[in-house]
């Protein structure tokens, strides 16, 4: 008859968990899928976005426009910018104001970075009058 002990989680540092029978056939039975087996229960906090600092919210939504290849492109295309000014003018008003423009500009994609942003897409229009 097989032990069975509480022993940590080898994938994930210990941080979870598990019960691993201990027997000479299989010495980590019960955590080869501990991590796998909770990832559905995990859950990213994040701090909650404050739709007061105009600057975050538009860093935030050109991460939103940068996570998708076509927008990203369709992006430099209307509003000029090169990858290399945009990634020097990440602390530029003005640069932070074309993303917003350029989001502001096709409704579809303003309520979707806003819903994804966890914002109504009015917030995103303030934050874009703050910065030009």
């Amino acid at each position: 008859m097989a032990k069975t002990r509480l022993e940590g989680c080898w994938r994930c540092g210990g941080s979870r968990r598990a019960f691993a029978k201990l027997s000479p056939s299989s010495p980590r039975t019960g955590l080869d899928g501990c991590c796998s087996r909770y990832a559905k229960d995990l859950t990213i906090l994040r701090e909650p976005q404050s739709p007061d600092d105009p600057h975050a919210l538009a860093l935030s939504a050109l991460g939103w426009v940068l996570s998708d290849g076509p927008r990203a492109e369709r992006l430099l295309a209307l509003t000029g910018m090169t990858a290399d000014t945009l990634r020097f003018g990440l602390g530029d008003p003005a640069v932070l104001g074309a993303v917003l423009d350029f989001l502001s500009a096709h409704e579809p994609d303003l309520c979707a970075a806003a819903d994804h942003l966890g914002v109504a897409p009015q917030a995103l229009i303030a934050a874009r009058d703050a910065l030009t």
